[in-house]
């Protein structure tokens, strides 16, 4: 996707670099040393030191599980992470993504801890067989009955999966699972169309220090500190969409 390639900071060292090749001559000496600082900062990000501060950072506004009030709610969604192939069928489930079957096997644990909750399956694409329709397949061969999940098929963001599941049902007290890293721009999108959801999260990206290697950079940290952007980019975005949704509805009452 075009926005992991600008949000990568790998791609944003190459750029400085080359731009920095190119106008070295006629740089500042203060802005020759801030462009290397820059330019080492990037590097940095690019080891699982720098790559586990991002996602330390995003993962620890995420609010424990037994924060959320009681009564817990009855109504849980589980955000699907996508696939690694498009599914031949419906129970080919080695085509969904490993992020996709944690986010599903916490949703189900969850639910069986629930007496009488509603697994609501989210996530369409551009496949034949949707995200949401090959996980609520597995969820039913898991042991979930069928008359316990609905299935919302047709977001391909998480800002339309709240929208859309906001039109699914009118509880509006959930439990929302997905992974540490993307709760809390989840939790946003979803407060933003008036859900009041409890976190609960299939698992943490968060690697502690251990050995020399903590310090070098690696493929894996790279992907991790792209993550860790997107997040952080992302929820700003998201932010920004309620504050301005907010406004218009003020405005449309003002003008009715």
């Amino acid at each position: 996707m075009i926005e992991n390639i600008v949000l990568s900071p790998l791609t944003s060292a190459i750029l400085l670099l080359l731009l920095l090749a190119m106008t070295w001559r006629w740089l500042p000496r203060a802005l020759r040393w801030s462009s290397i600082g820059i330019e080492i900062l990037l590097v940095v990000v690019m080891t699982p030191l720098g790559a586990n501060l991002l996602v330390h950072a995003v993962e620890s506004r995420v609010p424990t599980s037994t924060s959320c009030a009681l009564p817990q709610p009855q109504v849980i969604v589980v955000l699907s992470g996508g696939v690694e192939r498009p599914p031949a069928s419906l129970g080919d489930f080695s085509a969904a993504n490993a992020e996709s079957l944690h986010r599903l096997f916490a949703g189900i644990t969850l639910w069986r801890q629930t007496p009488g909750a509603t697994l609501i399956v989210t996530g369409g694409g551009e496949q034949r067989i949707t995200q949401a329709d090959l996980l609520a397949q597995l969820a039913r061969e898991l042991g979930v009955p069928a008359a316990a999940i609905r299935v919302e098929r047709n977001s391909r963001t998480t800002w339309e999966n709240a929208r859309d599941v906001a039109a699914m049902t009118d509880n509006r007290r959930i439990w929302l699972v997905t992974s540490a890293l993307h709760l809390p721009r989840a939790l946003g999108a979803f407060r933003a169309f008036g859900f009041q959801p409890c976190a609960w999260s299939s698992g943490s990206l968060y690697l502690p220090p251990k050995g020399i290697g903590y310090f070098i950079p690696q493929s894996s940290a790279l992907d991790k500190a792209e993550a860790a952007i997107h997040e952080i980019v992302g929820g700003w975005v998201y932010a920004w969409r309620a504050r301005h949704a907010i406004d218009n509805a003020k405005v449309q009452r003002k003008t009715s």
